[in-house]
C-alpha cells in the first residue's frame, strides 16, 4: 500500500516554487509570494510567485514570439506527437499529480487517481485532432473563373484562467486544444492551488515543450487575472469559475474585442422520478454533491423527487450521507475532504446557517465536521434539507459545499418548470426506468448536458458546457477545437 503521507512530506516541505515565463522558472517581478497551505491542516506546502500585471506582460511577450516565431513552423504531425510524448510523461507522473493536486486542494486520493482514463484521453484526443484540422474547397457564383477556398488557423495568444477545484483536469482542458491547433497559452491558476498546474508546466519541458509555448502566471484574480483578462496582447480569453467572475472577464475583454468563451456556475437539479431504480438512484443522486466535497460547478444540488418515494428517498440519501468518511484526502477511504480555505468555508457555514432560518429541516450534517485528525482544516458534514421550497436562498444559489436541498414534486410538466426556474444551465440529471419519460425530461431541461440514469460523465469527445448564466462556449469534442481557430477565405482569380 502507498505511504501517501511519506511521499507528500518529500514532494512539499514549505519551499518556494517559480513560476513559468518563456521557458524559464521566474519570481513575480516584485518579489511578493503567496503562502500554498494544505486544506486539511492549514501546513505550509510551499510559497508561489504573486504576480500582477508587469508578470502578464513578460508572459504576453513571450507567448507572442512564441506564437509568431518556431511554433508557428511546427506540422500538424509535430503537434500531435508533442501531445502524445506529454501524455506519456503524465502518465509516468500521474501519481505524484495526483497527490499534488490533493494536497493543495484537498480532493481524495482515491478520486484523484481515478481520473486519469479522463485526463490521459484528454491528451491523446486532442493529438488526434491535431491532424484533422482542415479548410473547404467552395464553389462560389462570382462571375468569372473564380476558386474559393477557406483554411483554419490558431487564433493566436489564449489567456486561460482556471479555479481551484480541479487543477489537473482543469489545466488540460485549457492547454491541450489551444496546442493542438498552433496557439500558444498564458495560465492563470486560482491562488488557492497553483502547485499541481506548476508541475505540469514542467512535465510538459520536459516532454519537449517549445519556450513560450505554454506560461504560467501564478497570482491573485484581482491582479494577475484581471490583467491578463484586459490585455491587448492577448487573442481570446477561456474562463472557467465563477459567474460573477465570468462576468467581469467578458466586459474586460470588450477592450480588444477579444474571443471569449466562459464555462460558469451552476444549480444543477437532479429529478428521480416515481418509477426511478431506487437502489441505483440515491448513490448516484447523493455522490452528484458529495463528490469532491460539493466543491463541483455540476453539482446536482436540487434534488426534485417524486412525492410518492420522496419520503423513502430522502432517508436513504441521509443514511448515504451520513455513512461517508471525512478526513484528509491523503488518507485511503477518505469519501469527503476538505472545502478549499477558510473564506469558502465562511460561505459554506452562512448557507448552513440560512437553511433552518428560512424553514428547511435538516435530515442530516448541518454543521462543521469535527474530531480527531480535522484540527487545523476546514471540514463539513455532508448535508440533506428536507422540507425545501423553490423560494429558499439554498436552493436558488450555488454553494459549492455538501449541501443538497431535496424538493418534492407531483407532475412531469410541474418539474420542469421548476428545474428551469433558475438563471444557471449548465447540467442536469434525471433518474427514471421509463424510456419516454427520460427522454421528454432530457430534451426540455434547459441545461448544457442532461445524465440519465448516471451522472459526472465527461468524455474528451462530448462537448460540455452551459447556457443561460452557466456560460457559452464548448470543451470537448470537435466544438472545441472551434474555440480556438479562426476562419479565413481565399479568393483566387484563375483568368
Amino acid at each position: 500500500m502507498t505511504n501517501w503521507q511519506d511521499r507528500a512530506t518529500a514532494l512539499y516541505n514549505g519551499g518556494f516554487r517559480p513560476m513559468f515565463i518563456g521557458g524559464q522558472w521566474c519570481e513575480a517581478r516584485s518579489g511578493a509570494v503567496i503562502e500554498a497551505r494544505n486544506p486539511a491542516d492549514g501546513s505550509l506546502l510551499a510559497t508561489v510567485p504573486k504576480g500582477e500585471a508587469a508578470d502578464i506582460d513578460a508572459a504576453v511577450v513571450a507567448a507572442r514570439a512564441a506564437f509568431e516565431g518556431p511554433w508557428s513552423k511546427f506540422t500538424p504531425f509535430e503537434r500531435q506527437a508533442l501531445l502524445l510524448r506529454i501524455a506519456d510523461k503524465f502518465e509516468e507522473e500521474w501519481e505524484t499529480l495526483c497527490l499534488s493536486d490533493t494536497l493543495d486542494m484537498g480532493m481524495p486520493i482515491q478520486r484523484t487517481l481515478a481520473n486519469s482514463r479522463r485526463v490521459l484521453g484528454m491528451l491523446r484526443f486532442y493529438a488526434g485532432q491535431a491532424v484533422a484540422i482542415h479548410g473547404e474547397t467552395i464553389p462560389n457564383s462570382f462571375p468569372g473563373e473564380i476558386y474559393s477556398q477557406t483554411v483554419r488557423e490558431p487564433v493566436g495568444v489564449v489567456g486561460a484562467i482556471i479555479p481551484w477545484n480541479a487543477p489537473i483536469a482543469g489545466s488540460i482542458w485549457k492547454i491541450a486544444p489551444a496546442l493542438a491547433t498552433g496557439c500558444t497559452v498564458i495560465l492563470k491558476p486560482s491562488e488557492e492551488a497553483s502547485l499541481t498546474v506548476l508541475l505540469i508546466a514542467k512535465i510538459m519541458q520536459e516532454a519537449g515543450l517549445p519556450d513560450g509555448v505554454l506560461n504560467i502566471v501564478t497570482g491573485h484574480g484581482a491582479d494577475a487575472g484581471a490583467a491578463l483578462a484586459a490585455h491587448p496582447g492577448v487573442d481570446k480569453i477561456v474562463f472557467t469559475g465563477s459567474t460573477a467572475t465570468g462576468q467581469a472577464i467578458a466586459r474586460a475583454a470588450t477592450g480588444n474585442l477579444k474571443r471569449v468563451s466562459l464555462e460558469l456556475g451552476g444549480k444543477s437539479p437532479v429529478i428521480v422520478c416515481r418509477d426511478a431504480d431506487i437502489d441505483k438512484a440515491v448513490p448516484v443522486a447523493a455522490m452528484a454533491v458529495f463528490a469532491n466535497s460539493g466543491q463541483i460547478c455540476i453539482a446536482g444540488s436540487r434534488l426534485f423527487v417524486a412525492r410518492e418515494i420522496h419520503d423513502e428517498f430522502l432517508r436513504r440519501v441521509a443514511d448515504y450521507a451520513a455513512n461517508l468518511r471525512i478526513g484528509h484526502g491523503v488518507e485511503e477511504g477518505t469519501d469527503i475532504g476538505p472545502i478549499i480555505s477558510a473564506r469558502q468555508a465562511e460561505r459554506i457555514a452562512g448557507y448552513l446557517a440560512a437553511g433552518p432560518q428560512e424553514g428547511a429541516e435538516v435530515l442530516t450534517g448541518g454543521a462543521r465536521a469535527e474530531g480527531a485528525g480535522l484540527d487545523g482544516g476546514h471540514f463539513f458534514q455532508p448535508t440533506v434539507f428536507g422540507g425545501v421550497t423553490d423560494e429558499m436562498t439554498i436552493a436558488r444559489e450555488e454553494i459549492f459545499g455538501p449541501v443538497i436541498s431535496a424538493l418534492p414534486f407531483d407532475t412531469i410538466d410541474e418539474v420542469v418548470e421548476r428545474a428551469n426556474a433558475t438563471p444557471y444551465g449548465l447540467a442536469a440529471g434525471v433518474f427514471s426506468t421509463h424510456l419516454g419519460t427520460a427522454h421528454k425530461l432530457a430534451h426540455r431541461l434547459k441545461a448544457g448536458s442532461v445524465w440519465v440514469n448516471m451522472y459526472h460523465a465527461i468524455d474528451p469527445a462530448v462537448p460540455f458546457g452551459g447556457v443561460k448564466m452557466s456560460g457559452y462556449g464548448r470543451e470537448g469534442g470537435t466544438e472545441h477545437m472551434e474555440e480556438y481557430l479562426d476562419t479565413k477565405a481565399i479568393w483566387i482569380n484563375a483568368d
